[in-house]
């Protein structure tokens, strides 16, 4: 297995930069079609669990983050073979001091690269 093809790198490059910018627009239509349309897609959010597909849209409608501009920091994507990569990135909200992480699991299934795992925290300050 050949870890970090350049082709698949910047495939996932490009659908983590398009991820990016939906959420950043709260486009709603292009997170949705990101994730696996699976029951056991799972999104770990800061404070919900999302188990399936079901909840992870019911979720995206309920919420609007207005404008999320993030600033990203130590984006890292490791890819395995040609059908499976994971994104870790570190974010701050808008020079806010909410410092977060998350990281996605993407696989490619037949109808194309989708997100099968997410999970996204907030690192609590130091004291």
């Amino acid at each position: 297995m050949e870890i970090n093809r350049p082709d698949v790198v910047a495939e996932i490059e490009a659908l983590f930069a398009r991820y990016e910018q939906a959420l950043v627009a709260n486009d709603v239509e292009v997170l949705d079609h990101m994730f696996w349309d699976d029951p056991r897609t799972l999104r770990y959010g800061v404070a919900e669990v999302l188990h399936g597909i079901q909840a992870i849209r019911e979720y995206r409608r309920a919420v609007n983050w207005g404008n999320a501009t993030r600033i990203l920091e130590g984006t890292r994507i490791t890819t395995f073979g040609r059908d499976m990569a994971v994104v870790n990135t570190e974010f701050r909200r808008g020079g806010a001091e909410l410092h977060g992480r998350q990281s996605q699991t993407w696989v490619r299934l037949p109808e194309g690269w989708r997100i099968v795992s997410a999970h996204v925290s907030h690192q609590v300050a130091a004291r």
